[in-house]
């Protein structure tokens, strides 16, 4: 199938008992089984371990990025949180993008590198700084592309093929472009990194993380750290992850159409002193953008002239965008990265990734396009 038919119906089949079109929400603790045989045959026992709703959205996700399997968590920081664990021990070396979730160069500097894990933030969008990053120590690399919140992208064959030929795994944070735009193990990757907050839900109902590899191997590895440390998703979660689900690819197609609409009337608003967006022909890295995926998201940043003074009287005044953090909703937000998102990035750390103190960044939603951009036009107007 493709993937609008896959999105609706991997991983599930009607309800045996009832004959439910929905997978039922199994909100139980504890499954009984008649024998210990069956018990051990049918794979369930302790919801930590398992829990029937959370699997069937695990092979969605696993089905729609084409890997071997998937393990869903509590948030995408979980989900980080598990690669890191799966994959690292005291004395440790990884290599990450410069321009990640604040969440995780947090997670990095403040939690890990107390247990002895060494970590080095390069600018992935060139490979050779991450092959001259690498040190007889390094166990892994993770990449974010595009990367929150500039955007900047990463090859990811090329990276893969650094990895491969180390022996080290790749992991990548497909959050942005979902595998409907992207699809990292078919360029090489070894883990896929999701928070499924996003764009899978697309309703700001929910929080949650996946990971899918793409070895059996490396999702039991997975699988030990998600069961022993009980980071799991909640079967109410996995429910409603798996309805958004199954609107992915129209959401995604709408909002990027927009977002590409807006990036063009911002390049060309006289208050706009710089505008990324990879569907805009002027971004940087336009033709990676072209050649590994085959959409653009619905992410966008911009700086207004007059930096952080005038850009925060445009957040404080612009109507029917949500000031708001979290992105890939129905609902369009405004976010300032510096002192929302990367807060926790050290002002060097920032100005090094490109993450200005002027930079506004925007997650387009499915409102109308020339409603978003009057809004757009009305808050740019005002500025001094």
């Amino acid at each position: 199938m493709r993937f609008s038919s896959r999105q609706i119906h991997a991983g599930v089949t009607p309800d045996p008992v009832t004959g439910s079109i929905l997978t039922p929400i199994y909100q139980t603790t504890a499954y009984v089984q008649d024998s210990v045989d069956e018990y051990m045959a049918k794979g369930y026992s302790y919801s930590r371990s398992g829990n029937p709703t959370v699997r069937a959205l695990e092979l969605r996700i696993a089905d729609l990025e084409g890997g071997a399997d998937c393990t869903c968590y509590a948030t995408g920081m979980a989900a980080i949180n598990c690669v890191l664990t799966a994959f690292l021990n005291a004395g440790d070396h990884a290599v990450l993008s410069d321009v990640i979730y604040g969440g995780t160069y947090r997670l990095c500097n403040q939690i890990f590198a107390r247990f002895g894990v060494e970590f080095s933030f390069v600018d992935t969008s060139d490979a050779d700084n991450v092959r001259r990053s690498l040190r007889p120590n390094t166990k892994l690399i993770v990449t974010e592309t595009p990367g929150n919140p500039t955007l900047k992208l990463t090859d990811i064959r090329a990276v893969s093929d650094i990895a491969r030929a180390a022996g080290i795994p790749h992991a990548v944070d497909n959050t942005f472009l979902t595998p409907y735009f992207q699809r990292p193990l078919e360029l090489g990757a070894d883990l896929v990194i999701h928070s499924t907050t996003k764009y899978f839900d697309g309703h700001n109902a929910t929080v949650g993380g996946a990971v899918v590899a793409r070895t059996a191997e490396q999702d039991e590895a997975l699988r030990f750290v998600q069961n022993a440390s009980g980071i799991i998703m909640s079967p109410q979660v996995a429910w409603l992850t798996l309805q958004g689900s199954k609107t992915l690819s129209v959401r995604m197609d709408r909002q990027s159409e927009t977002a590409l609409r807006i990036a063009t009337f911002l390049t060309d608003h006289p208050a706009v002193e710089r505008v990324g967006y990879p569907g805009l022909k002027s971004f940087p890295q336009h033709e990676l953008a072209v050649s590994q995926a085959s959409g653009f998201g619905a992410m966008v940043w911009f700086e207004v002239a007059g930096g952080v003074r005038s850009g925060k009287a445009l957040m404080d005044s612009l109507e029917l965008w949500s000031l708001a953090e979290s992105l890939g909703s129905v609902e369009s937000l405004v976010t300032h990265p510096a002192s929302m998102t990367h807060s926790d990035v050290e002002p060097e750390q920032r100005a090094r990734a490109g993450i200005t103190d002027g930079l506004v960044r925007l997650s387009v939603g499915l409102e109308d396009a020339d409603d978003l951009i009057d809004a757009l036009r009305d808050a740019l107007d005002a500025l001094d």
